[in-house]
């Protein structure tokens, strides 16, 4: 059986091609993380990076939200994720949710966000997390921890702050204010901005853009750009270089360089 016909708590996920799309399926409740979802997306993740057929994966929400973060419900009822005292909770973010930023920062392959709506709390973490944010105009992007007496425990203060700067992520989390898509836009949260009903479209068209390019070389560079960002010169340089050494005598590397003097368009085979 094909893993991804599988049933997978509050997910849908389907294989298209080289991509694998990815919903968050808790809709009554905004596409809150629930404790089975936290499990299948982190499951679905790992998986997925393993598969070579997979050359670049989506995530986005049922309906009218991308995610709500947090189930405020199961807050308040210390149920699910939120049971417990101090400690076990303690122990229960490292063992479940913060099992997702640890999972998609070790990923090789291509993370996009398709953010549909709503992307509130660890459900902004999430897009901040992911390689690239396509959003429709209708989104919304908020860090609301503080609002309901929360620390950002997911691991979006090192990713947000990583990607649009001290000052702009100091102010998210400090204010708890809503941000339009145009306002994460220019702020450099997202990438694009595009109507709703042209952002499945858009996303497949990046997606289609990322799969036609050599996989072996597209996942170093992700991965050495990560690095860069989080080492120091030298040991940076010595990584890429190794890199280029492997890259550089790859069947996809000469391939590449066929298609470019004989100006013909290659179709790169799974890594």
């Amino acid at each position: 059986m094909n893993y991804y016909l599988k049933p997978f708590e509050d997910l849908l996920v389907e294989q298209k091609s080289s991509s694998l799309w990815i919903t968050l399926n808790r809709p009554d409740a905004s596409n809150a993380y629930s404790t089975g979802m936290v499990k299948a997306l982190v499951e679905v993740l790992k998986h997925a990076d393993q598969d070579n057929s997979v050359r670049a994966i989506v995530i986005t929400g049922t309906g009218k939200n991308f995610c709500a973060g947090g189930d405020i419900k199961a807050m308040r009822g210390k149920t699910g994720m939120f049971a417990g005292e101090s400690n076990e909770l303690r122990e229960t973010y490292q063992s479940g949710i913060q099992q997702i930023p640890l999972t998609i920062s070790q990923l090789h392959t291509p993370l996009i966000a398709m953010v549909n709506g709503a992307a509130v709390g660890a459900g902004c973490d999430l897009a901040a997390m992911c390689d690239l944010r396509i959003a429709s105009s209708s989104a919304v992007f908020a860090e609301t921890f503080a609002k309901v007496g929360l620390v950002p425990g997911d691991g979006g203060a090192f990713f947000l702050t990583r990607l649009i700067g001290y000052g702009k992520a100091m102010e998210m989390f400090l204010t708890c204010r809503n941000y339009s898509a145009e306002e994460a836009l220019k702020m450099g949260l997202v990438n694009e901005v595009v109507l709703p009903d042209q952002l499945k479209s858009r996303t497949s068209e990046i997606v289609e853009e990322l799969v036609s390019l050599p996989p072996i070389a597209l996942q170093m560079t992700k991965k050495a750009i990560i690095h860069g960002e989080q080492s120091d010169l030298i040991s940076h340089l010595e990584l890429v270089a190794a890199y280029q050494g492997i890259t550089q005598r790859s069947s996809d590397h000469f391939k590449a360089l066929d298609g470019m003097i004989e100006k013909k368009k290659q179709t790169f085979g799974h890594t």
